[in-house]
Protein backbone atom coordinates (compact mmCIF):
# COMPACT_ATOMS: atom_id res chain seq x y z
CA UNK A 1 0.00 0.00 0.00
CA UNK A 2 1.98 2.88 -1.20
CA UNK A 3 0.06 6.12 -1.79
CA UNK A 4 -0.16 9.80 -0.59
CA UNK A 5 -4.13 10.63 0.24
CA UNK A 6 -4.80 13.88 -0.13
CA UNK A 7 -8.86 13.23 -0.72
CA UNK A 8 -9.51 15.75 -3.83
CA UNK A 9 -12.98 15.50 -6.79
CA UNK A 10 -11.26 13.36 -9.86
CA UNK A 11 -14.42 13.33 -11.72
CA UNK A 12 -13.06 10.73 -14.54
CA UNK A 13 -11.77 8.18 -12.22
CA UNK A 14 -13.24 4.41 -11.87
CA UNK A 15 -12.21 1.48 -10.53
CA UNK A 16 -13.46 -2.05 -12.39
CA UNK A 17 -12.62 -5.34 -10.63
CA UNK A 18 -11.71 -8.46 -12.77
CA UNK A 19 -11.21 -12.29 -12.07
CA UNK A 20 -8.85 -12.50 -14.80
CA UNK A 21 -7.16 -10.12 -17.04
CA UNK A 22 -6.12 -9.71 -20.77
CA UNK A 23 -2.29 -9.82 -21.54
CA UNK A 24 -2.52 -5.80 -21.64
CA UNK A 25 -3.93 -4.93 -19.10
CA UNK A 26 -1.54 -7.48 -17.44
CA UNK A 27 1.50 -5.86 -18.86
CA UNK A 28 0.61 -2.47 -17.95
CA UNK A 29 0.02 -3.43 -14.56
CA UNK A 30 3.12 -5.01 -14.94
CA UNK A 31 4.83 -1.51 -15.93
CA UNK A 32 3.11 0.25 -13.32
CA UNK A 33 4.57 -1.57 -10.61
CA UNK A 34 8.25 -1.70 -11.89
CA UNK A 35 7.62 2.27 -11.88
CA UNK A 36 6.57 2.60 -8.16
CA UNK A 37 9.13 -0.03 -7.47
CA UNK A 38 11.85 2.27 -9.32
CA UNK A 39 11.05 5.09 -6.96
CA UNK A 40 9.57 3.57 -4.11
CA UNK A 41 12.76 1.43 -3.69
CA UNK A 42 10.84 -1.90 -3.38
CA UNK A 43 8.09 -3.35 -4.75
CA UNK A 44 4.34 -2.60 -3.54
CA UNK A 45 3.10 -5.79 -4.53
CA UNK A 46 4.60 -9.57 -2.95
CA UNK A 47 6.12 -12.43 -5.13
CA UNK A 48 3.09 -14.27 -4.40
CA UNK A 49 0.33 -11.17 -5.57
CA UNK A 50 3.19 -10.51 -8.59
CA UNK A 51 2.93 -14.63 -9.49
CA UNK A 52 -1.10 -14.31 -9.06
CA UNK A 53 -1.22 -11.64 -11.38
CA UNK A 54 0.75 -12.90 -14.47
CA UNK A 55 -1.16 -15.93 -14.26
CA UNK A 56 -4.17 -14.34 -14.04
CA UNK A 57 -4.39 -14.09 -17.91
CA UNK A 58 -7.79 -14.97 -19.38
CA UNK A 59 -8.33 -18.14 -21.46
CA UNK A 60 -10.52 -16.04 -24.22
CA UNK A 61 -13.27 -18.67 -23.61
CA UNK A 62 -14.13 -17.39 -20.10
CA UNK A 63 -10.96 -19.07 -18.32
CA UNK A 64 -8.60 -17.50 -16.40
CA UNK A 65 -7.91 -16.39 -13.48
CA UNK A 66 -7.38 -17.85 -9.98
CA UNK A 67 -10.23 -18.58 -7.75
CA UNK A 68 -10.81 -16.16 -4.93
CA UNK A 69 -8.33 -13.59 -6.30
CA UNK A 70 -9.64 -10.39 -7.52
CA UNK A 71 -7.58 -7.57 -9.50
CA UNK A 72 -9.56 -3.51 -8.68
CA UNK A 73 -7.87 -1.78 -11.94
CA UNK A 74 -7.95 2.38 -11.29
CA UNK A 75 -8.25 4.57 -14.03
CA UNK A 76 -8.19 8.01 -14.29
CA UNK A 77 -8.93 10.17 -17.91
CA UNK A 78 -8.68 6.90 -19.55
CA UNK A 79 -5.52 5.74 -17.97
CA UNK A 80 -4.21 3.25 -15.70
CA UNK A 81 -2.37 4.95 -12.40
CA UNK A 82 -3.92 2.62 -10.08
CA UNK A 83 -4.36 -1.38 -9.20
CA UNK A 84 -5.14 -3.25 -6.30
CA UNK A 85 -5.30 -7.43 -5.51
CA UNK A 86 -7.58 -8.96 -3.29
CA UNK A 87 -7.50 -12.27 -2.70
CA UNK A 88 -10.15 -14.03 -0.49
CA UNK A 89 -9.06 -18.11 -0.25
CA UNK A 90 -8.34 -17.99 3.97
CA UNK A 91 -11.31 -20.05 5.07
CA UNK A 92 -10.59 -18.19 8.46
CA UNK A 93 -9.02 -14.94 8.17
CA UNK A 94 -10.09 -11.85 6.26
CA UNK A 95 -9.77 -10.90 2.59
CA UNK A 96 -5.92 -9.85 2.16
CA UNK A 97 -4.92 -7.05 -0.32
CA UNK A 98 -2.23 -5.25 -1.50
CA UNK A 99 -2.10 -1.95 -3.57
CA UNK A 100 -0.50 0.89 -5.41
CA UNK A 101 -0.66 4.42 -7.19
CA UNK A 102 1.50 5.41 -9.45
CA UNK A 103 3.89 7.52 -8.69
CA UNK A 104 3.07 10.35 -10.68
CA UNK A 105 -0.68 10.12 -10.02
CA UNK A 106 -0.54 10.26 -6.05
CA UNK A 107 -2.29 12.70 -3.82
CA UNK A 108 -4.96 12.92 -5.90
CA UNK A 109 -7.42 10.42 -3.30
CA UNK A 110 -6.53 7.51 -5.77
CA UNK A 111 -5.17 5.51 -2.97
CA UNK A 112 -8.71 6.02 -0.73
CA UNK A 113 -10.40 5.44 -3.94
CA UNK A 114 -8.98 2.29 -4.24
CA UNK A 115 -8.83 1.12 -0.74
CA UNK A 116 -13.08 2.04 -0.36
CA UNK A 117 -13.59 -0.18 -3.37
CA UNK A 118 -11.49 -3.13 -1.18
CA UNK A 119 -13.39 -2.53 2.06
CA UNK A 120 -16.92 -2.72 -0.22
CA UNK A 121 -15.76 -6.08 -2.47
CA UNK A 122 -14.81 -7.34 0.51
CA UNK A 123 -17.57 -6.34 3.20
CA UNK A 124 -15.65 -4.41 5.30
CA UNK A 125 -13.65 -7.49 6.76
CA UNK A 126 -9.95 -6.79 4.97
CA UNK A 127 -6.05 -7.03 5.66
CA UNK A 128 -3.69 -5.28 3.68
CA UNK A 129 -0.19 -4.84 3.31
CA UNK A 130 2.12 -1.78 3.27
CA UNK A 131 5.24 -2.95 2.44
CA UNK A 132 8.46 -0.84 3.54
CA UNK A 133 5.56 0.88 6.14
CA UNK A 134 5.81 4.30 4.49
CA UNK A 135 4.02 7.24 6.19
CA UNK A 136 1.65 7.74 3.78
CA UNK A 137 0.36 4.07 3.34
CA UNK A 138 0.19 4.55 7.39
CA UNK A 139 -2.12 7.65 6.79
CA UNK A 140 -4.09 5.65 4.25
CA UNK A 141 -4.58 2.70 6.50
CA UNK A 142 -5.84 5.54 9.20
CA UNK A 143 -8.12 7.29 6.99
CA UNK A 144 -9.62 3.93 5.89
CA UNK A 145 -9.99 2.69 9.35
CA UNK A 146 -7.43 -0.03 9.95
CA UNK A 147 -5.35 -0.80 12.51
CA UNK A 148 -1.84 -1.81 12.55
CA UNK A 149 -1.73 -5.94 13.57
CA UNK A 150 1.03 -7.36 11.88
CA UNK A 151 4.87 -6.88 11.56
CA UNK A 152 6.95 -8.24 9.07
CA UNK A 153 10.47 -7.92 9.18
CA UNK A 154 13.33 -8.10 6.09
CA UNK A 155 16.62 -8.90 7.85
CA UNK A 156 19.56 -8.88 5.88
CA UNK A 157 23.73 -10.49 6.38
CA UNK A 158 26.52 -9.50 4.67
CA UNK A 159 28.24 -12.37 3.61
CA UNK A 160 31.77 -11.22 2.66
CA UNK A 161 33.53 -10.82 5.48
CA UNK A 162 31.40 -12.83 7.81
CA UNK A 163 32.58 -16.38 8.92
CA UNK A 164 29.74 -18.75 7.98
CA UNK A 165 29.56 -21.62 10.44
CA UNK A 166 30.13 -25.46 9.14
CA UNK A 167 26.61 -26.94 9.54
CA UNK A 168 26.20 -29.26 12.34
CA UNK A 169 23.25 -32.06 11.21
CA UNK A 170 21.39 -34.13 13.21
CA UNK A 171 22.28 -38.02 13.91
CA UNK A 172 21.45 -39.60 11.12
CA UNK A 173 20.07 -36.95 8.89
CA UNK A 174 21.76 -36.19 5.33
CA UNK A 175 21.41 -33.29 3.00
CA UNK A 176 20.19 -33.16 -0.55
CA UNK A 177 18.85 -30.92 -3.16
CA UNK A 178 14.95 -31.01 -4.31
CA UNK A 179 14.14 -33.19 -7.71
CA UNK A 180 10.93 -31.58 -9.38
CA UNK A 181 8.00 -33.64 -9.68
CA UNK A 182 9.50 -36.48 -7.57
CA UNK A 183 9.68 -34.76 -4.61
CA UNK A 184 6.46 -32.09 -4.74
CA UNK A 185 4.03 -33.81 -2.82
CA UNK A 186 6.46 -34.57 0.05
CA UNK A 187 7.84 -30.96 0.38
CA UNK A 188 4.40 -29.30 0.13
CA UNK A 189 3.37 -31.79 3.19
CA UNK A 190 6.22 -30.93 5.42
CA UNK A 191 5.67 -27.36 4.03
CA UNK A 192 2.30 -27.41 5.31
CA UNK A 193 2.82 -28.96 8.61
CA UNK A 194 5.70 -26.63 9.64
CA UNK A 195 3.66 -23.85 8.81
CA UNK A 196 0.45 -24.98 9.75
CA UNK A 197 -0.25 -21.17 11.68
CA UNK A 198 1.33 -19.47 9.13
CA UNK A 199 -1.25 -17.26 6.76
CA UNK A 200 0.66 -17.68 3.71
CA UNK A 201 3.70 -20.09 3.70
CA UNK A 202 1.20 -22.78 5.05
CA UNK A 203 -0.83 -22.62 2.53
CA UNK A 204 1.05 -23.57 -0.82
CA UNK A 205 -0.43 -25.74 -3.65
CA UNK A 206 1.19 -27.76 -5.84
CA UNK A 207 -0.25 -24.90 -8.25
CA UNK A 208 1.85 -22.31 -6.19
CA UNK A 209 5.07 -24.52 -6.58
CA UNK A 210 4.54 -24.87 -9.99
CA UNK A 211 4.51 -21.37 -10.21
CA UNK A 212 7.52 -20.93 -8.52
CA UNK A 213 9.52 -23.82 -10.39
CA UNK A 214 8.37 -21.92 -13.40
CA UNK A 215 10.05 -18.46 -12.25
CA UNK A 216 13.28 -17.63 -13.86
CA UNK A 217 15.31 -17.80 -10.33
CA UNK A 218 14.10 -21.37 -9.43
CA UNK A 219 17.14 -23.35 -9.11
CA UNK A 220 16.74 -26.91 -7.54
CA UNK A 221 20.39 -26.74 -6.96
CA UNK A 222 19.81 -24.19 -4.09
CA UNK A 223 16.79 -26.36 -2.53
CA UNK A 224 17.90 -28.28 -0.01
CA UNK A 225 16.53 -31.33 1.33
CA UNK A 226 17.10 -33.22 5.13
CA UNK A 227 16.10 -36.55 5.48
CA UNK A 228 16.12 -39.04 8.16
CA UNK A 229 15.68 -43.04 7.23
CA UNK A 230 14.30 -41.57 3.34
CA UNK A 231 11.33 -39.31 5.22
CA UNK A 232 11.68 -35.85 4.47
CA UNK A 233 12.16 -33.77 8.25
CA UNK A 234 13.20 -30.46 6.77
CA UNK A 235 14.30 -28.18 4.12
CA UNK A 236 16.01 -24.64 3.20
CA UNK A 237 14.44 -23.29 0.02
CA UNK A 238 17.28 -20.40 -1.54
CA UNK A 239 16.73 -17.86 -3.94
CA UNK A 240 18.99 -15.73 -5.80
CA UNK A 241 17.53 -11.84 -6.67
CA UNK A 242 20.35 -11.88 -9.44
CA UNK A 243 19.74 -8.18 -10.53
CA UNK A 244 20.03 -7.05 -7.18
CA UNK A 245 23.49 -9.18 -6.74
CA UNK A 246 21.19 -10.37 -3.56
CA UNK A 247 20.85 -14.24 -1.64
CA UNK A 248 17.20 -14.92 0.20
CA UNK A 249 16.83 -17.01 2.54
CA UNK A 250 13.73 -17.74 0.91
CA UNK A 251 11.98 -20.38 3.81
CA UNK A 252 13.53 -23.20 6.60
CA UNK A 253 11.12 -25.45 7.30
CA UNK A 254 11.55 -28.38 9.92
CA UNK A 255 8.81 -30.82 10.46
CA UNK A 256 7.14 -31.19 13.94
CA UNK A 257 8.79 -33.26 15.47
CA UNK A 258 11.96 -33.07 13.99
CA UNK A 259 12.73 -30.00 15.79
CA UNK A 260 14.77 -28.75 18.96
CA UNK A 261 17.89 -31.26 17.45
CA UNK A 262 19.63 -27.92 15.83
CA UNK A 263 18.11 -29.14 12.37
CA UNK A 264 16.80 -25.75 11.33
CA UNK A 265 20.15 -24.01 12.31
CA UNK A 266 21.96 -26.55 10.22
CA UNK A 267 19.73 -26.29 7.50
CA UNK A 268 20.33 -22.24 7.80
CA UNK A 269 23.85 -22.60 7.59
CA UNK A 270 23.79 -24.99 4.32
CA UNK A 271 21.98 -22.48 2.53
CA UNK A 272 23.58 -19.63 3.38
CA UNK A 273 27.04 -21.24 2.55
CA UNK A 274 25.56 -21.74 -0.62
CA UNK A 275 24.58 -18.31 -1.42
CA UNK A 276 27.75 -17.06 -0.07
CA UNK A 277 29.94 -19.87 -3.09
CA UNK A 278 27.88 -18.23 -5.41
CA UNK A 279 29.69 -14.89 -5.06
CA UNK A 280 26.80 -12.73 -3.52
CA UNK A 281 27.64 -10.02 -1.11
CA UNK A 282 24.13 -10.40 1.31
CA UNK A 283 21.67 -12.72 1.95
CA UNK A 284 18.50 -11.21 3.17
CA UNK A 285 15.43 -12.96 4.44
CA UNK A 286 11.84 -12.75 6.23
CA UNK A 287 10.47 -13.11 9.70
CA UNK A 288 7.63 -12.02 11.59
CA UNK A 289 8.37 -9.55 14.16
CA UNK A 290 6.13 -11.49 16.95
CA UNK A 291 8.46 -14.83 15.95
CA UNK A 292 10.99 -14.05 19.11
CA UNK A 293 12.75 -17.24 18.47
CA UNK A 294 13.66 -16.87 15.21
CA UNK A 295 14.39 -12.92 15.54
CA UNK A 296 16.76 -14.31 18.07
CA UNK A 297 18.48 -17.02 15.83
CA UNK A 298 18.85 -14.64 12.82
CA UNK A 299 20.34 -12.12 15.47
CA UNK A 300 22.73 -14.73 16.91
CA UNK A 301 23.36 -15.35 12.86
CA UNK A 302 24.21 -11.75 12.43
CA UNK A 303 21.15 -10.70 10.40
CA UNK A 304 19.93 -6.88 11.60
CA UNK A 305 16.79 -5.56 10.59
CA UNK A 306 16.40 -3.55 6.73
CA UNK A 307 13.63 -2.34 6.52
CA UNK A 308 9.43 -3.65 7.94
CA UNK A 309 6.18 -4.10 6.19
CA UNK A 310 2.93 -3.47 7.88
CA UNK A 311 -0.32 -5.12 7.74
CA UNK A 312 -3.24 -3.21 8.66
CA UNK A 313 -6.75 -4.90 9.38
CA UNK A 314 -10.27 -3.81 9.97
CA UNK A 315 -11.84 -4.40 13.53
CA UNK A 316 -14.50 -6.83 12.45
Amino acid sequence: MTSDDIARSVPSRSVETYSALSPEQTEAILELLAEAARVDGQQAVSEQGRLQLRHSVSAGDGGGGREGVSHLLLTAGGQLVGYAQLEDTDPVEAPAAELVVHPAHRGLGHGRALGTALLAASGKRLRVWAHGGHSAARHLAQVLGLTLFRELRQMRLPLTGTELSEPVLPEGVTIRTFVPGQDDAAWLAVNAAAFAHHPEQGSLTQRDLDDREGEPWFDPAGFFLAERGGELVGFHWTKVHAEERLGEVYVVGVRPGAQGGGLGKALTAVGLRHLAAQGLPTAMLYVDADNKAAVSVYERLGFTTYETDLMYRTET
